[in-house]
């Protein structure tokens, strides 16, 4: 079948559209076989990370002198162009959580920092988690309360994160913490390793889709944690987090395409061999029609990522289209998944079909990262309005 979308490849180079097809190979050899298995558990298993790593799959977009694969925000979109078709985007969550991360210690570490949790990271030797959001605070930073009080050479970090991807299994996790009562200027961000006194899981959540990739509430029971964890100067974090939600929010983008791309395949597919009242589904206009318009929004959510991939890739710091971006593709992976439920019917809506594990899994894409509604305002304030 010639891809809806395969026009827009033009603006692709070779590594790129490479790097897109190794992926992809990855995905329907290693992820796609277990993939039902991996959603029913829950979880999938840690050796992935280092299976995914050998592959030169797990460190893209990071520097290659610190043991990543290089490149820039456009080759990681080619990454998850090409893990979308394992058929679960939890598992694509949960090997990506190192995206966010390590940014911030990468951003405002120290060398120690480097070779204690970036190297072994980005080899698939230990896993790492982000811990921002709290049972009072999410995108709106200013409400974190979880507090990190000098004490000596040492800190004590009390409170508790929530929703935390890969935080049932990380060996450590960067904590946003308060250093101060400043709303913005008294954020600071710290690793903090599994095994530490008073660091532990409170739950292991379980949600409607995202399924293989663990997520959990973490709790912080006065937890003495060495200065030398500490990420950068205290009161720094503000301007490293608003980075890092551009970038997941990116990154959240591209998984809207990606993911209403593999469902509209998907629904073409089907409905080719699919015979109703005496003809397959594409013979009736209004199959027809209805997979005209869905690759049409398709293409349309597609174009917009890779223009705004390209600019991000040039280093323009640009909020109102990040957030136009993902607001525009996470609408679009969810119109898709609903008109590729209906076209395939009855087998859109078993558990063991890759298109209704990937209808679930798009609803989080107007949530994660930061709502709709939250994007909405950040544009209109950036636009002025």
């Amino acid at each position: 079948m010639k891809r809806p979308t395969a026009f827009l490849d033009v603006q692709l180079d070779a590594t790129e559209l490479a790097l897109r097809q190794n992926a992809r190979r990855f995905a329907e050899t290693v992820i796609a076989p277990n993939a039902h298995e991996w959603e029913e558990a829950e979880y999938f298993p840690d050796s992935l990370f280092r299976t995914a790593a050998k592959a030169g799959l797990l460190g893209v977009g990071f520097p290659e002198h610190l043991g990543g694969q290089g490149g820039t925000v456009m080759h990681q979109m080619m990454v998850t162009e090409g893990f979308i078709h394992g058929g679960t985007t939890g598992v694509m969550a949960g090997l990506g959580s190192l995206g966010i991360a390590l940014p911030p210690i990468l951003a405002g570490g120290s060398d120690d920092h480097v070779s204690r949790f970036i190297r072994p990271t980005l080899a698939g030797e230990t896993i790492a988690a982000l811990a921002i959001t709290e049972p009072g605070a999410g995108s709106d930073v200013a409400g974190v309360r979880t507090r990190a009080v000098k004490d000596g050479t040492d800190y004590r970090i009390s409170g508790s994160k929530l929703f935390i991807t890969s935080g049932c299994r990380a060996d450590f996790v960067t904590v946003l913490c308060r250093t101060s009562d400043d709303p913005h200027g008294g954020l600071t961000f710290f690793v903090v390793e599994k095994g530490m006194a008073g660091f532990s899981v409170s739950k292991h959540l379980q949600k409607t889709g995202w399924r293989a990739s663990d997520t959990a509430e973490l709790a912080f029971d006065e937890v003495r944690v060495p200065e030398r964890n500490r990420v950068g100067a205290p009161g720094s974090a503000f301007l490293t987090l608003m980075k890092t939600f551009q970038a997941e929010r990116l990154a959240l983008a591209a998984m809207g395409h990606a993911s209403a791309e593999f469902l509209l395949e998907a629904a073409a597919a089907y409905a080719r061999e699919r015979k109703a009242f005496g003809k397959v589904l594409t013979g009736h206009q209004v199959i027809r029609h209805r997979l005209a318009e869905m690759a049409t929004q398709v293409a349309a959510a597609k174009a917009m990522n890779y223009a705004v991939g390209r600019r991000v890739a040039l280093g323009d710091y640009l909020v109102a289209e990040v957030s136009m971006a993902k607001n525009f593709a996470s609408d679009v992976a969810t119109r898709i998944a609903y008109d590729a439920v209906q076209i395939l019917g009855g087998m859109g809506y078993m558990r063991e079909s890759a298109v209704e594990r990937i209808a679930r899994d798009v609803r989080l894409l107007p949530i994660g990262g930061g709502t709709t509604e939250i994007m909405n305002e950040i544009i209109g304030k950036t636009l002025g309005i």
